[in-house]
């Protein structure tokens, strides 16, 4: 143990040295060497997070938690600190911004995220209810629902006949995924719960939507999917964003449970764990968007 720590202290004491030197010769500090040789995107923007976290100083390290409205007063202070001038380095500072609402905007979305998670399904609140009607009208349009509390809910993949006790697990946040869905991306939706149907395929369609929820949920909470978000967001990552990440990820597991052709339910976990893997695996490619021509994230893409 004491030899280990002894190599930590070595070690990130001889990396401050070698950017000290490597500063001098290149006449540029870390975070210009990273905002000038790297492209923008997930890459510069990891990178940005790692050099600021890791820094001996606390305004820096502090910098990545911000409010979004102390950014720019965050990049002056930065600019400051490292004695870049911002005539100069115009560009400087524009990245840096950049990279800042990423970086706090991820932070702020997984708040948000989960705070909806942590809210659970209440009959007694119209809104929850009128959203869960709403997920009824969008996947069964020419079915009418006959009641509130109903076997028909079995048709869309619930359990009983009354969904709210479906949702205990991711609370309100699954409820908001599956609508999502439903509402704009309604034609593959229908789709897949028209697949989850057939006998040789078939799964709960509502209960696997939750399922792939929580997936998602893990993704960002453990920040594998800054390399997505980092990409397809220009600014701060939202829960527009998370929410067609949902849809790209229902869709892509719909299809890998076609390709892994189970025997039954009963190998959902299997199935899962393995797209799960799939999905880390593409996310440590720094390039890697998910989804960047889904259907439910053109006018994202478009911003």
């Amino acid at each position: 143990m004491f030899l280990q720590v002894c190599l930590y202290f070595y070690c990130k004491c001889l990396w401050r040295c070698l950017k000290f030197v490597v500063r001098k010769l290149t006449g540029r500090c870390e975070l210009q060497r990273i905002c000038y040789n790297t492209k923008p995107g997930a890459a510069r923007t990891m990178k940005i997070e790692a050099s600021l976290k890791g820094s001996k100083s606390k305004r820096l390290q502090t910098s990545v938690s911000v409010h979004p409205d102390a950014i720019e007063k965050t990049i002056d202070d930065i600019m400051e600190l490292k004695r870049i001038n911002p005539d100069i380095n115009p560009q400087l500072g524009v990245s840096l911004q950049a990279c800042l609402l990423q970086i706090v905007g991820y932070r702020n979305l997984v708040a948000e995220v989960e705070k909806l998670r942590r809210e659970p399904y209440d009959s007694e609140n119209p809104q929850h209810e009128e959203m869960l009607l709403k997920l009824w009208k969008c996947l069964k349009p020419n079915s009418p629902l006959k009641a509130r509390i109903s076997k028909q809910w079995c048709e869309i993949g619930f359990q009983g006949d009354d969904p709210k006790t479906d949702f205990r697990g991711m609370g309100l946040l699954g409820l908001y995924n599956l609508v999502y869905f439903a509402e704009w991306d309604t034609e593959i939706a229908q789709q897949v719960l028209s697949d989850s149907l057939h006998p040789k395929y078939s799964y709960s369609f509502a209960i696997v939507g939750i399922n792939i929820t929580d997936l998602a949920y893990n993704l960002l909470v453990s920040g594998a999917l800054k390399t997505h978000f980092y990409n397809v967001a220009p600014e701060a990552p939202t829960l527009t964003h998370f929410q067609q990440t949902f849809c790209y990820l229902m869709h892509e597991f719909h299809k890998f449970w076609i390709e892994e052709d189970p025997l039954d339910i009963m190998e959902f976990n299997r199935v899962r764990e393995k797209f799960h893997k799939r999905i880390l695996k593409q996310l440590q490619n720094p390039e890697m968007a998910l989804c960047p021509h889904f259907a439910a994230s053109e006018s994202l893409i478009n911003m």
